[in-house]
């Protein structure tokens, strides 16, 4: 009776497994594709503002550039299409009043609601030039300090001359120009790294250029000082815009030095005010999208929503399909786990409807089932030619023991050799059954050691050579020199041996039996091949086996005790070899042995 099937617990169910884990594994997915293409978007926003950032100020920078080297923005229309072009970003520049000076947009686009920027080279900040953050003028506005040619070179040679005299003294230092056309000298440490016998002041004295705006400038200033109150009378002195009063720094921006934060207010505002004529009027900057399209990661409620449909579908997905291939999964396990719960004697099995890995264990269970009924067959024939084996010595010996016993017969020594042989027969069967009970159980014990297979054909052929003799079978070898083995040697006669009397049990009178070693590569090859009548070609999957014979018929005395070839492949394969039977019906049989072989223990090399 079938015993019935066990009732799994739902959260032992591999249904119920496959489920949680699929779900589990689609909810962490969805979760960390969120996750990662949120910190993406993120990460792309920033950079994204970060450049914007970056060309904003680029634009700025290169605009303000134009403006303090053009009285007006005349001609500005080619900048704002290269930089729009290059930037991928609408510019458009519009007069303190409102009035459309230029725009990279199409004609009709409307401006931004609000003005990116202030483009006035007068009052700059820190995204123009560096430098312009100490008083808020571009460095690049030059106005009436921009030096003619000879006053360049002037310069030039000055400065050449001190860079010279550094060098003497061991200092070090490059040349460089400012947009005013003053060469400077430039150096790790400033001014101080400039050796005493250098600073003469004849680099950083004004030139007459100079000179003339300086004046101009004292001028202006003097002006704005009468019209402040408090303030110390300086009319009619130029004193603090001597060279030694005047600092004219490298980037062109003229400073007091030493004066009060009142001077140096007027020295400022009369500065622009001197400079104004020579740049571009203030102008208003607007800075977009060329393409109008919205900047960022609009995460809207609707854009939620569809974020919570995806994954809710995509999560109802998963559970669907998986739910199919678990029902497809667990219905064949379930087939083989009620066909397993079968009495032994049925030998159930099931049928294998997929070619998947379920499939595939299902062919491999009947295929175990097959092994398992074939064996059981196996037994009990075993069983049988073993109690056959042993009932026909014994029976042998009883009945001449029982003869002699009751006087019918006189114990005679040809009595006694029957006897003596009848009981070598049980020995034999006895012995072999015991070496494959060791093989079977792993008990076996290899005394392994040099072997050289010429000695052993030797061995084997001399102690069958009385019988191949009386048989009137040639017994002939043909060996190659210098093959060696590694093996028990005890062992190896014992199987070749099998091999050689299975050969002249099988061949007839003037047959030939050859035992033939040769290497074939990295192993021995050792072939029995007899003159006999040869094995059926339906017959040769069988010849290794059991108490197997090809003759049924055959007499347990002429035909052996169908364990010898069963031995010999057991031997074969326990020192790491194959043994493989070619045969062809009336031209006798060959039987091969190929084992592994071993370096010659006499070679110089070893």
């Amino acid at each position: 009776m079938t015993p019935p099937s066990p009732v799994i617990p739902w959260r032992k169910s591999l249904l119920v497994r496959l489920l949680l884990t699929s779900v589990a594994i689609a909810v962490l997915s969805v979760g960390a594709t969120a996750w990662l293409a949120v910190q993406i978007t993120t990460r792309a926003v920033q950079e994204e503002r970060g450049q914007v950032l970056s060309d904003d100020s680029t634009i700025l920078r290169k605009l303000s550039g134009f403006a303090a080297t053009h009285a007006d923005w005349t001609g500005v229309q080619s900048t704002v299409r290269t930089l729009s072009r290059t930037m991928d970003r609408r510019i458009a520049l519009t007069s303190a009043n409102g009035r459309p000076i230029v725009d990279s947009a199409a004609p009709g686009t409307a401006l931004p609601v609000r003005a990116s920027a202030a483009v006035d080279p007068l009052s700059t900040d820190t995204y123009t030039e560096p430098g312009a953050q100490l008083v808020g003028i571009d460095p690049r506005v030059v106005g009436p300090y921009l030096l003619p040619r000879a006053e360049r070179e002037q310069v030039k040679a000055l400065a050449e001359k001190r860079l010279a005299c550094m060098r003497r003294y061991g200092s070090n230092g490059s040349i460089g120009r400012v947009p005013g056309g003053r060469t400077v000298i430039i150096t790790d440490g400033g001014e101080a790294s400039v050796p005493t016998q250098c600073a003469d002041g004849a680099l950083n004295a004004p030139t007459l250029t100079e000179k003339r705006a300086l004046f101009v400038l004292s001028a202006l200033t003097e002006a704005c000082l009468d019209r402040e109150p408090n303030h110390a009378t300086l009319k009619g002195k130029a004193v603090p815009f001597t060279p030694g009063r005047v600092n004219i720094p490298a980037h062109g921006n003229v400073r007091w030095v030493g004066g009060n934060q009142q001077t140096q207010s007027c020295v400022d505002s009369e500065t622009r005010k001197q400079l104004d004529p020579y740049v571009a009027p203030r102008a208003s900057l607007y800075l977009g999208n060329l393409r109008q399209q919205p900047a960022g990661f609009d995460l809207s409620p609707a854009n939620k929503a569809k974020i919570f449909g995806v994954t809710g579908l995509v999560l109802a997905i998963t559970v669907a399909m998986t739910t199919v291939v678990a029902i497809r999964l667990v219905r064949p396990l379930r087939a083989l786990t009620a066909a397993a719960q079968q009495p032994p004697q049925q030998h159930a099995r099931v049928a294998v409807t997929t070619k998947d890995e379920t499939g595939y264990l299902a062919a491999a269970f009947n295929d175990l089932t097959a092994r398992r009924e074939q064996m059981e067959s196996q037994r009990k024939a075993m069983v049988s030619d073993i109690a056959h084996e042993l009932r026909t010595p014994l029976t042998n010996i009883r009945g001449w023991l029982e003869v002699t016993r009751d006087g019918l017969l006189d114990p005679d020594p040809g009595l006694i050799a029957s006897l003596h042989d009848e009981a070598l027969l049980l020995q034999h069967i006895i012995d072999d059954l015991q070496d494959l009970a060791a093989v079977d159980a792993g008990t076996l014990r290899l005394h392994r050691e040099p072997v050289g297979v010429d000695e052993l054909v030797a061995q084997v052929v001399s102690a069958h050579s009385t019988r191949a003799e009386a048989s009137g079978i040639r017994l002939l070898t043909r060996t190659d020199p210098g093959l060696w083995l590694d093996a028990d040697p005890v062992r190896m006669r014992q199987a070749l041996g099998n091999l050689v009397a299975n050969a002249l049990r099988h061949t007839p009178t003037d047959g030939t039996v050859t035992v033939i070693a040769q290497p074939a590569g990295d192993l021995a090859v050792l072939t029995v091949e007899d003159t006999g009548d040869g094995i059926a070609p339906e017959d040769l999957p069988h010849v290794f086996e059991r108490f197997w014979r090809a003759e049924k018929s055959r007499s347990r005395r002429t035909g052996g005790s169908g364990l010898g070839l069963s031995i010999v492949r057991q031997f074969v394969e326990a020192h790491g070899g194959t043994v493989t039977a070619d045969s062809e019906p009336g031209t006798g049989a060959v039987f091969t042995v190929r084992l592994p072989r071993r370096p010659d223990p006499d070679s110089p090399s070893q």
